[in-house]
């Protein structure tokens, strides 16, 4: 067996890149396959895993994570603080002293050569190259059509800069302050991120190594609460302008259907109770269409079983409502928002005495 990188009595390869690996987690099954086609993975080992527990303050208890046993020794637990993804990259990038960090999501599954084309990746970039992103690829079913949600997550095969597989550059991340955490979900925080860095002279590329990306499992409702995002977007409204769309890659979305949609059903109560019957006819009938067409976009590509058309119709009536409630939820909050500037980290621990690095979690 193979000794882990970063121990006593492994000398990395001559050229190997000196990065370390961060995974943020909610402490999600999932977290055990990534770790374990990590260690699988052919080529240099990370010299540090640093797993993040991002899990609610209330739970104590130490994550539940199997370390294979060729990465024992390398892998390291933080706390998260349940402050988000992209404050959990922080603490993670902060824990390391690499000249890169290679950023993982804890539900992907790195492919069998990934840590040799990543240092490829690595060897490749230039001076200025602040990051190199992964190719991510999401398996669909190939017995029936996708699910809305399963086409929603094989969207991230597009995306740009995603952090599901995405390194960067250690000084990169200290010149920018890492990670703004005034964004609480995994959205927006990796493109908001990337341009930071373009507008400070840095450049991105995207490397040869491959990630796979699996549809985790959802309710029904997960369309609706995944409209949260849209405040989100109104804090890169505020912090890049109105062309961040087109810099970043990232589709428009129908925020303004959804719009259009909610302020017509809203004023067909109002405009009947005023006595005004045709505006309330007419704003009823605009709600109706808006709504139908919604539903028949996200029905007619899908399975269209009676679970996924149920699911369809139920959610394309909650939708726009929802998205315009986060939308001047993010007016509201974010008025004022100003480009990120992080807190300086704390003071480093007092370096322990000498021997492995310890775990707290399972050996596999």
């Amino acid at each position: 067996m193979s000794t882990p990188a970063g121990t006593p009595g492994n000398t990395p390869p001559a050229g190997a890149p000196d990065y370390a690996v961060v995974v943020p987690t909610l402490g999600r099954p999932s977290l055990d396959a990534c770790l374990r086609a990590l260690a699988d993975a052919e080529g240099p080992r990370p010299r540090r895993v640093v797993v993040v527990d991002d899990r609610p303050l209330q739970d104590c208890t130490p994550p539940a994570v199997r370390v294979p046993e060729e990465l024992r020794g390398t892998v390291e637990i933080v706390p998260g603080c349940a402050a988000g993804p992209a404050a959990a990259r922080n603490a993670g990038w902060r824990a390391a002293d690499e000249e890169w960090i290679a950023f993982l999501d804890d539900d992907v599954v790195p492919g069998p050569t990934w840590a040799a084309d990543l240092a490829a990746d690595l060897a490749a970039a230039g001076p200025r190259t602040a990051g190199v992103q992964g190719r991510v690829s999401v398996p669909l079913p190939t017995d029936r059509r996708p699910t809305d949600w399963e086409r929603v997550t094989a969207g991230l095969a597009d995306a740009r800069w995603i952090t599901a597989d995405m390194a960067y550059r250690r000084a990169a991340l200290e010149e920018v302050g890492g990670f703004d955490e005034r964004f609480p979900r995994a959205f927006r925080e990796d493109a908001d991120l990337a341009l930071r860095l373009l507008d400070a002279g840095w450049t991105l590329t995207t490397g040869g190594r491959r990630t796979e990306h699996p549809v985790r499992p959802a309710d029904r409702w997960v369309s609706v609460r995944t409209q949260a995002g849209n405040a989100d977007d109104v804090l890169m409204n505020r912090l890049h302008g109105r062309d961040w769309w087109g810099r970043a890659g990232a589709p428009r979305g129908r925020l303004p259907r959804h719009l259009a949609v909610t302020a017509a059903g809203l004023a067909a109560p109002v405009l009947a109770a005023a006595g005004r019957p045709r505006a309330a006819a007419a704003c009823a009938g605009l709600w109706l269409a808006g709504t139908a067409e919604f539903a028949l976009a996200r029905i007619l590509p899908g399975p269209r079983t009676r679970e996924e058309v149920t699911t369809m119709a139920a959610t394309s009536v909650l939708v726009p409502p929802a998205a315009t409630a986060h939308w001047l939820r993010g007016l509201l909050r974010h008025r004022r928002a100003r480009p990120w500037t992080a807190a300086p980290p704390p003071p480093p621990p007092p370096a322990p005495a000498a021997g492995p690095r310890r775990e707290r979690a399972h050996a596999a």
